[in-house]
């Protein structure tokens, strides 16, 4: 087919991409298209994995051979042919970057403007050389503090933690922190010849031998004395200190163990030498406005905007006449100063104007580094584009919804084309055209249902989203519970949480709701969890971001609360030897299955043969990995399925061994609805197989590695891991956002879960923008009245009836629309 430019339309033939089967399809080009279907239905295959996909190798084509080498590629689409399409950019859902040093202001650019600014206009200490703009960096070996090397924090030993019960005498173990056995008695006994009381509760010791004996850097010697039942014979012991002793087990211990528990006594802290600004004393002596520009990058972007905007406003002329006075005034000031705030502007209109320039990308949502990339793409000037975006509105309030379409709304009058994988019906309803793919996930999906205006959809009947887009679907049936008891949680102070007082309520469903930034996360899953971990002893979790300790004044009702299951969106595992099958603890029955067949008996194969983590089973030319790393001159190296075991992952002899005519690969090659039918008469593992289908995860392959894995996905896959176990006791269940991603198919289904596990006697807490989902909750606790600083307070409690009514709640004029269709 000719591409001729007058048909303003991108043709699509034969796409196989993934569960895609040979999909023709034409979309237009200059508009919004949605592209919707249940999760897993094939939608990301058709926008990114092949439109995308094969833009991007067309553009590889045009760049010189050894620049590709610096290129991430997504690999070339399994696609007949594509015509009429444009250069895309993608803006996908991704979790912050994976570097403490990258930032709101480095994502966006805004950083480097900034640095400019002070370099060029900023007001230096009398005598103070000008610095360049690299100086006001921390990632620069010009700029960076020569105390934590541009971090801003630091790790140090904490008194709480080395002294965790301070009613205790050394000679009781109150330095935690100090060591066991010979080397803690020696110590005592040095304290002890020290003349300090080692009897005295810790709490009753002078303040200064308290302060000497954790922190001095001074190790006197102390004769020992023969001692009957201990020493023998007399010698010199040497003192540590506690946070001496730490600093050492750390900096040279080869003991894994040993290391391990000197780190439950430290903690991270800002830096004391750059206030946690990770700049040098040089930079932060440097004001614009009377602000350092750590104290700009602290501030909410509304605060930078209103901070900058009267130098911004002033005109050349202005500028002109005050060149010779402060640099703060002068052209160069005006200039980049308009450009900031024209900038930040687009984020304000983004409902971002919470966040701060300094704010680390690892604590940022998905939705929100999204819109971060939305924003920088606007103020590109780009057209003639396909913009590919991933589910824009995740992560957002219904009232933030609304300025991030007509930022949206802007970038296609700017010229270009908008391709959306979308599930929110709202957003599908702005649309000029839909394409639906479907019916099921999986297998069971990867075909075009429907693609042309949206009005037209409602006559597909094997649509799933027509069901939801045009009012068809049936409400869950749900009937409020009485809660049997409540958490009480006064004088909270965290983030922008400011001495509030909360209580949730127990044994029912409890949907915490507000604009972006308004603090439930911060209340969810900081508070609550800390809260409820301490009462049960619990270490945090691996990989927990450091937040910092919350304030709480006064607790009560958290005893009641046996366990505390946290279910959030982070990776199941980080590399493709974790898949779905290992993390529930599936695989170990399937392992041992093939193990008591009759062939693996008579070989003398165990469980352990068919890992392929182990040596004997899995292919030696891969390492089990099912891939290998092909090295190409002049090229990017990129990844093919191992030529040994033609991507299996194990040996020959072990895939020989086979169960109902089907060897260990095939098996994982199985996706969960297939795999239910095949063991379905193995009780350990059609439970976890069943459970995860009830979650609506049937289309994922048992073997799919972890790092294919959607957020969703992986948060239904511990939810699911969750339900299969056989638990007693009361638990809290901490979701954030559980339905993000999800089609309104796959949340009706999610909610069942998550309903059943109330039924179980549990109490579940979720954050949660989905308004159907908030419709079906027992109470409501929704907290505003804006995000940030204009956050942070609860501004209604109650039913969802009783929030629908509040007039002060940003939530109420959406969900009571919602609360008909739904009771």
């Amino acid at each position: 087919m000719e591409n001729d430019t007058s048909d303003r339309f991108v043709h699509v033939r034969g796409a196989n991409e993934h569960n895609l089967r040979s999909v023709d399809v034409d979309v237009p080009r200059d508009a919004m298209v949605a592209f919707t279907g249940v999760s897993g239905s094939g939608k990301s295959s058709l926008a990114f994995g092949t439109l995308y996909a094969e833009a991007q190798r067309r553009y590889f084509e045009s760049v010189a051979p050894y620049a590709r080498r610096l290129l991430q590629q997504v690999g070339a689409p399994h696609v007949q042919e594509i015509t009429g399409l444009p250069p895309a950019v993608a803006l996908q859902q991704r979790r912050g970057a994976p570097t403490s040093r990258s930032t709101v202001g480095t994502l966006t650019t805004l950083s480097n403007l900034l640095r400019m600014l002070y370099s060029r206009a900023g007001t230096y200490p009398p005598g103070a050389p000008r610095l360049e703009a690299e100086a006001f960096s921390p990632n620069t070996a010009a700029g960076a503090c020569p105390h934590c090397h541009g971090l801003g924090v630091v790790h140090d030993v904490a008194e709480d933690l080395l002294v965790p019960d301070p009613s205790l005498s050394i000679r009781e173990g109150a330095i935690a922190a100090w060591p066991g056995a010979w080397q803690g008695a020696n110590l005592r006994s040095v304290v002890q010849g020290l003349g300090i009381d080692i009897d005295k509760p810790w709490r009753r010791l002078r303040k200064k031998d308290r302060e000497w004996l954790l922190y001095t850097d001074e190790q006197p010697s102390v004769l020992i004395e023969p001692e009957e039942g201990r020493i023998d014979y007399g010698y010199y012991g040497k003192f540590w200190s506690a946070r001496a002793h730490v600093m050492h087990v750390l900096a040279d211990s080869k003991s894994d163990r040993m290391r391990e528990r000197a780190l439950r006594f430290v903690r991270s802290v800002p830096c004391p030498e750059c206030e946690g600004s990770g700049l040098t004393p040089e930079a932060l002596a440097v004001t614009f406005a009377g602000h350092s520009i750590a104290e700009i990058n602290a501030l909410p972007l509304t605060d930078v905007v209103r901070l900058l905007r009267p130098v911004a406003e002033l005109s050349d002329a202005a500028a002109a006449t005050e060149s010779a006075g402060s640099g703060e005034r002068t052209e160069v000031a005006v200039r980049i100063c308009a450009d900031v705030v024209a900038r930040v502007e687009v984020l304000l209109d983004l409902g971002l104007g919470y966040l701060s320039l300094g704010r680390r990308s690892t604590t940022l949502s998905p939705g929100e580094a999204q819109r971060l990339r939305i924003a920088t793409q606007l103020r590109s000037g780009l057209f003639g584009v396909v913009y590919v975006l991933d589910e824009p509105s995740a992560g957002l309030h219904p009232a933030d919804a609304k300025p991030l379409l007509d930022v949206l709304d802007r970038l296609k009058a700017a010229g270009n084309s908008l391709f959306v994988v979308e599930h929110d019906m709202d957003v599908v309803r702005r649309a000029d055209w839909v394409v639906d793919i479907g019916p099921g996930a999986g297998e069971g999906g990867g075909r075009v249902l429907y693609s042309g205006p949206v009005p037209g959809l409602e006559d597909v009947a094997e649509s799933a989203t027509s069901r939801y887009l045009f009012g068809r679907a049936e409400p869950f049936d749900h009937h409020p519970r009485t809660p049997k008891g409540w958490l009480r949680l006064d004088g909270v102070s965290r983030h922008n949480l400011h001495d509030v007082s909360v209580s949730v309520p127990l044994c029912v469903l409890t949907a915490v709701t507000g604009v972006s930034g308004s603090g439930k996360s911060t209340l969810v899953s900081q508070v609550l969890a800390d809260v409820v971990r301490a009462q049960l002893a619990m270490a945090p979790e691996e990989d927990e971001e450091e937040t910092g300790e919350a304030e709480v004044r006064e607790i009560s009702g958290v005893e009641t609360f046996d366990r505390l299951v946290r279910v959030d969106q982070r990776p199941i595992g980080r590399t493709p030897r974790s898949n779905l099958a290992t993390y529930t603890g599936m695989f170990d029955a399937v392992r041992k299955l093939y193990a008591g067949t009759d062939d693996a008996r008579a070989r003398g194969y165990t469980a352990g043969r068919f890992s392929f983590n182990v040596a004997e089973g899995r292919c030696e030319t891969c390492q089990g990995e099912g891939f290998v790393a092909v090295e190409l001159l002049f090229l990017p190296g990129t990844y093919a399925p191992c030529p040994a075991c033609e991507g299996t992952r194990y040996n020959a002899e072990t895939l020989e061994v086979t169960y109902r005519g089907k060897n260990i690969a095939d098996v994982l090659a199985m996706s969960v609805d297939t795999a239910a039918e095949f063991l379905g008469d193995v009780p350990s593992a059609a439970r976890s197989l069943d459970t995860l289908r009830e979650v609506g995860l049937g289309y994922v392959r048992l073997g799919q590695p972890a790092t294919e894995l959607s957020g969703g996905e992986a948060q239904r896959i511990k939810l699911a891991t969750e339900l299969q176990r056989a638990r007693r006791g009361h638990a809290l269940y901490l979701l954030d956002e559980p339905t993000a991603g999800l089609h309104p198919a796959d949340i009706a289904l999610l909610l069942r879960q998550l309903h059943r596990l109330v039924d179980a006697g549990n109490t579940v807490v979720l954050v949660e923008h989905d308004l159907d989902t908030i419709a079906t909750a027992d109470w409501v606790i929704d907290l505003g009245p804006g995000g940030g600083d204009a956050g942070g307070r609860v501004i209604a409690a109650g039913p969802p009836a009783k929030i629908a009514r509040s007039r002060r709640s940003a939530t109420a004029p959406y969900l009571a629309p919602r609360l008909g269709r739904t009771s």
